[in-house]
């Protein structure tokens, strides 16, 4: 392998190393969520408590994309990835203590450690596209994260899967000690082969700099978060919960559709360029936010109205998650363009700080709102969250223009 490595060009070389780090962290992440959801929920926790063994996982992600990126900038995008796989190795050694010891203070700080480390390694990976791809190449640009997200949504799924399986085959403690084994072997991996600059910022950066000044950069957050609360509100406790409850999952049934929704939507994250053209841009974003929205309202009023609930939960479910998929492929490419050239990484880190703050939100509300209305409610949030994103997308600049005007 060491012969084959080198033999690449070096940036192709560094995109599949990077690109392999995040696969394998990514697997870990989706099927530890599918396992804390499952497990505890058969030892009887409510969909409020579930969602509050999460609360420290999404508060860190919002504190860790903040200053990880002001990190990257100043120690290397290699250190922070690394930092990321040690610190879930850790969480997962923590939760695979004996059962009568896994106290929920335990799996909160656990988790902690988790959220902190997702992000970590989600906002090295991104970042280091930038650096390997010039500015002029917009087109490539797209395509490249294009793949990178896709493939990793694709594999969060299966890692939905595999929690869910590991859960029914082999119980929570192996199935964790699993996966810290395989993550420690990555790291060793990425240790050995990552270049150690790699997305270090050639001027020192400022503390002070990690809020963006930049207005295409903040107006893409605050569209990001509310369409990533739009689809947690419902996805993280409410649906699993329901699916279980009211249809009378099995636990692998659970976790196989939650992989299939996931699976699928990578798989259209990664064909989106396709879908959209290749120099996608603001009316894109405005486009689809919309369609989107319409997708929301029909699914809502299925499930209220109760028309055909498991065809109308399934398929529409699968259809919003196919344009969400765009929608978040677009807003990928967008923030990875619209950042600076020296210290992306702080302009992508704030960027996922407002991403991650809208997965707290959506994660609080899903187990909130779910024990109050049930998942019609969580559905209808949704739909307000879309259109709040469609609203703020009318106020993203132009792209092309943006571009010219940055690399000048």
């Amino acid at each position: 392998m060491n012969r084959l490595l080198s033999s690449l060009n070096r940036d192709v070389r560094q995109y599949l190393l990077v690109t392999f780090n995040y696969w394998n962290f990514t697997i870990t992440d989706g099927a530890l969520r599918m396992l804390v959801v499952l497990h505890f929920h058969a030892l009887g926790y409510q969909s409020l408590e579930i969602a509050m063994l999460f609360l420290f996982y999404e508060f860190f992600g919002v504190v860790t994309n903040l200053v990880g990126g002001w990190i990257g900038a100043r120690i290397g995008l290699n250190r922070t990835m690394n930092v990321g796989l040690v610190l879930q190795i850790l969480s997962l050694c923590l939760l695979a203590v004996p059962s009568q010891w896994l106290s929920v203070p335990l799996v909160m700080f656990a988790q902690a450690l988790s959220g902190i480390a997702k992000d970590l390694n989600k906002m090295s990976a991104k970042t280091s596209i930038k650096k390997l791809v010039c500015g002029e190449q917009q087109g490539r640009l797209y395509k490249w994260v294009a793949i990178l997200t896709g493939s990793k949504n694709a594999l969060k799924g299966a890692g939905f899967f595999i929690g869910g399986a590991l859960l029914s085959l082999a119980g929570f403690r192996f199935a964790v000690l699993a996966m810290a084994a395989v993550l420690a072997v990555v790291l060793c991996l990425s240790l050995l082969w990552l270049d150690k600059d790699m997305g270090k910022a050639k001027s020192k950066a400022k503390f002070s700099h990690i809020f963006s000044g930049q207005r295409s950069i903040n107006i893409l957050s605050a569209a990001r978060m509310f369409l990533f609360g739009s689809r947690d509100v419902w996805f993280v406790i409410a649906l699993p919960v329901y699916l279980s409850t009211v249809f009378d999952w099995s636990h692998s049934e659970t976790g196989g559709f939650m992989a299939i929704w996931v699976i699928g939507y990578g798989l259209v994250q990664g064909i989106a360029p396709k879908i959209t053209g290749n120099q996608a841009g603001r009316l894109s974003a405005i486009v689809w936010a919309g369609v989107l929205l319409g997708v929301s309202v029909f699914v809502a009023l299925g499930v209220q109205w109760q028309w055909h609930p498991q065809f109308t939960i399934v398929v529409g479910l699968l259809a919003f998650g196919a344009v969400f998929a765009i929608n978040s492929s677009l807003h990928s490419y967008l923030i990875v363009s619209y950042a600076r050239e020296d210290g992306a990484s702080m302009d992508v880190g704030f960027y996922y700080m407002a991403n991650a703050m809208g997965r707290l939100i959506g994660t609080v509300l899903s187990g909130l709102m779910f024990g109050i209305g049930g998942l019609t409610i969580c559905l209808w949030i949704s739909s307000l969250f879309i259109a709040l994103t469609a609203i703020f997308s009318l106020a993203l600049p132009d792209h092309r223009s943006h571009h010219s005007t940055a690399s000048i």
